[in-house]
């Protein structure tokens, strides 16, 4: 199944969005124009999907409804989000409007909840039941097994979507970082722990082809694989060739940033069929590599049947001609301080650069270059 629609309103940095969506989604934008919060419409929508979850946690987590609704919005009060889930020949039609109390307890209530199979409605809230008691429309069906018997194919297909962005200094000194983990881990404190606890064959398996792609992408890395220390923790150990006949061995709190994330960005590939959410993949990679990044997901998306969602500012990655415009987002903000989203292939302007031969990144990334951005390095600081 994938998310083949998605359609907002007042949502962060989108006063209005309406955009298909394919089996790869590439995000290009400037500094702050949403490619975050764009992701973030799919981690939303699970958090409240997904056990121990739910409408009133999912908004708490992000600090209230005055936190996601967008500046642009003015006067509307209400954010909207709707996604189409296709899985042919069945398709799936999900949608909620939220609102905040505007006294009382300040508690977040669904102005409406619809679902629809094969454009079939067979769920459209408030109903009578909510209207006898309003206390209702602070829960959705979504996150009720008692009431979402009818669609619950949407719900474990939200519950299973997946985003991790692992940061390199939580996986090497996770004790440094005192306070809770956030929910769902998407930063990779407790990326070793989610290694140990599955199963030891998939283990073996996915540690053995990512140990096949960093011996092609990290020079002398000849051995990668999981072990415990004598507490029973586990670690990543590698083994580099090495004037030693059996060469040198380090461990993840070793390991280069590049290194690090490029194994996080590998497990997550392998992880599972659920949709993968990557924020800026080529962060620490060599150019070499993350050229090669498109081509590679692309296979093991094939090979998975997995949608793959990615943000990026990166030439090297843009460059690799198998990327299409119909798969390519354009952010761009706006005066009024929202942001548009447009399919690239539906700007005229996009076609006319691609016809004529040049790449998705000669054409997309001017587009995301700040009109003042010449006058940075004209900037005195220091007087």
């Amino acid at each position: 199944m994938i998310v083949s629609r998605v359609i907002l309103k007042n949502w962060r940095n989108f006063k209005s969005v309406d955009v298909e969506l394919g089996d790869r989604v590439f995000l290009v934008g400037a500094n702050a124009s949403g490619k975050s919060n764009f992701l973030d419409v799919f981690r939303f929508i699970r958090d409240i999907a997904k056990p121990g979850g739910g409408l009133q946690k999912a908004i708490a987590d992000r600090g209230g409804v005055s936190k996601l609704r967008c500046l642009a919005a003015r006067r509307y009060p209400d954010i909207e989000i709707g996604i189409h889930l296709s899985e042919p020949p069945v398709s799936w039609e999900y949608a909620i409007g939220i609102q905040q109390e505007s006294r009382g307890n300040r508690q977040t209530l669904l102005t409406y909840e619809r679902v629809s199979k094969d454009g079939v409605p067979i769920l459209n809230r408030p109903d009578e039941d909510d209207k006898k008691d309003p206390v209702r429309l602070t829960q959705t069906h979504l996150e009720q097994i008692n009431t979402n018997q009818r669609f619950r194919e949407i719900p474990k297909f939200l519950e299973s979507i997946l985003y991790l962005h692992l940061v390199p200094q939580l996986l090497r000194h996770p004790e440094a970082f005192s306070g809770p983990v956030v929910p769902g881990d998407p930063f990779g404190r407790n990326f070793l722990e989610r290694v140990a606890q599955t199963s030891p064959q998939a283990r073996r398996s996915r540690l053995k082809k990512i140990e096949s792609a960093m011996r092609l992408a990290v020079p002398q890395l000849k051995e990668l694989k999981d072990v415990q220390d004598e507490v029973g923790f586990t670690h990543l150990e590698a083994v580099y060739t090495h004037w030693r006949s059996k060469g040198a061995k380090q461990r993840e709190d070793q390991f280069s940033d590049g290194t690090l994330r490029l194994i996080g960005l590998l497990w997550s590939l392998l992880e599972g069929n659920s949709s993968l959410l990557l924020e800026e993949p080529e962060l620490s990679l060599n150019s070499g590599i993350v050229r090669e990044l498109p081509a590679l997901i692309y296979r093991i998306q094939r090979q998975k049947k997995r949608q793959v969602f990615l943000s990026t500012h990166s030439a090297d990655l843009l460059s690799d001609p198998g990327i299409g415009a119909e798969q390519v987002l354009l952010l761009t903000p706006t005066k009024e301080g929202g942001t548009t989203v447009e399919v690239a292939s539906t700007i005229q302007g996009v076609r006319e650069l691609l016809e004529g031969g040049l790449s998705i990144a000669d054409v997309t990334l001017p587009r995301t270059r700040p009109p003042k951005l010449d006058q940075l390095s004209q900037l005195s600081l220091f007087e």
